[in-house]
């Protein structure tokens, strides 16, 4: 599951990404497109849980939970024609499973923006305007392709033709695609599995990122102005200063606890952005635990357990038999795997039960 990081040039991409993956990898400069190809980072989920567990096993491998994040290039007005090599960057979305759109919420003249202002309603339109005009490129290359097979009097040709004529109409009105169900009601599956087959831009989730200047952190004018239109659009939008992650990342211990504590927070600023991009692609966390190794697996919310099982080893879910769980908070607490069985806590699952979040499970299979 990928989290493309997306935005006008210049508005701090390749630097969250930096901060994200820890390293160098996307080069950061004040000039627009100095990121061609895509940069992709594997970034570890913070999470508490992990460490309880292995306090209770302290085994000699820990493997945590992960979450990827695919640096894009920034996209102008125009992109979808094929400005500022639109197209190619554009193509880069298409592949990503969710959005996280880096707005521009600070002033510095040392930093150029691409429209000379700060703005960033208008910042937003504008991606997302390109973003409509690209997807309604394919509705219409997928049009012409219906159109020809309505010769053949094929029902299914006609209600996917008359299907794609809605959804176009929907797109040139300027409406992002993820609400275009709302429009049609009640429609079966089928249906909807033609609009997911062409993999549209705005049909995918997004957050939005206000990034502010150090005087900020708490917000201000402009991410406020990002906040309402992430509210109108029922989705999510966090305030953070993408500088300031930028030093909090390269700084160990003591040093790092030190630097919070002067700026009035707890944790990291990316903690919240990788814990809000995980729920937003629907992800949850189960465990795998014992002396050997504790390991945090990650799959999609409303997986069964055989699925699960295959987050694993393929054997597991083809041999699955049953699913041995306890939840991670009654580990930590009793202590043990034994005084959880003791407390009767620990449960026993089939094929049908739905793998919750915190779950530390032991799959019973046979191959």
């Amino acid at each position: 599951m990928k989290c493309g990081i997306v935005g006008l040039p210049n508005v701090g991409k390749s630097t969250l990404f930096n901060c994200l993956t820890s390293s160098m990898n996307a080069e950061a400069a004040n000039y627009p497109f100095c990121t061609i190809e895509p940069n992709v980072g594997i970034v570890t989920v913070p999470d508490n849980r992990i460490d309880e567990i292995v306090k209770v096993y302290n085994p000699p491998k820990v493997v945590r939970p992960v979450i990827e994040f695919v640096d894009i290039a920034g996209l102008v007005a125009g992109a979808s024609k094929g400005e500022g090599l639109g197209n190619q960057f554009l193509s880069h979305i298409r592949e990503v499973d969710a959005i996280i759109h880096i707005v521009r919420c600070f002033t510095n003249d040392d930093i150029v923006h691409v429209h000379n202002k700060i703005d960033p309603k208008a910042d937003i339109e504008i991606i997302e305007t390109e973003l409509i005009l690209k997807d309604l490129d394919t509705v219409e290359s997928r049009l012409a392709k219906s159109e020809k097979l309505l010769k053949s009097n094929d029902k299914k040709a006609k209600e996917e033709y008359e299907l794609y004529v809605q959804l176009k109409k929907h797109l040139e009105s300027g409406r992002l695609a993820k609400y275009f169900r709302e429009e049609i009601p009640n429609t079966s599956e089928e249906k909807l599995g033609w609009i997911y087959e062409l993999h549209l831009l705005t049909d995918k989730h997004i957050l939005y990122v206000a990034n502010v200047d150090d005087k900020n952190i708490n917000g201000n004018a402009y991410s406020d102005a990002v906040k309402q239109i992430a509210e109108k659009e029922e989705e999510q939008a966090i305030v953070l200063s993408v500088n300031i992650e930028a030093e909090i990342a390269q700084l160990e211990e003591p040093e790092h606890s030190e630097f919070l504590k002067e700026l009035g927070i707890t944790e990291p600023g990316l903690n919240k952005l990788i814990h809000t991009a995980y729920d937003l692609l629907g992800l949850i966390t189960f465990f795998t635990a014992g002396p050997k190794e504790v390991h945090g697996w990650t799959i999609k919310s409303g997986t069964k357990a055989p699925h699960a099982a295959g987050a694993i080893h393929t054997d597991f879910e083809h041999g699955f038999i049953r699913a041995e769980i306890m939840g991670c908070d009654d580990l930590v607490k009793f202590g043990s795997e034994a005084a959880v069985k003791e407390k009767g806590l620990m449960r026993m699952e089939g094929k049908d039960y739905e793998v919750r979040d915190g779950d530390v499970i032991y799959f019973r299979f046979n191959v």
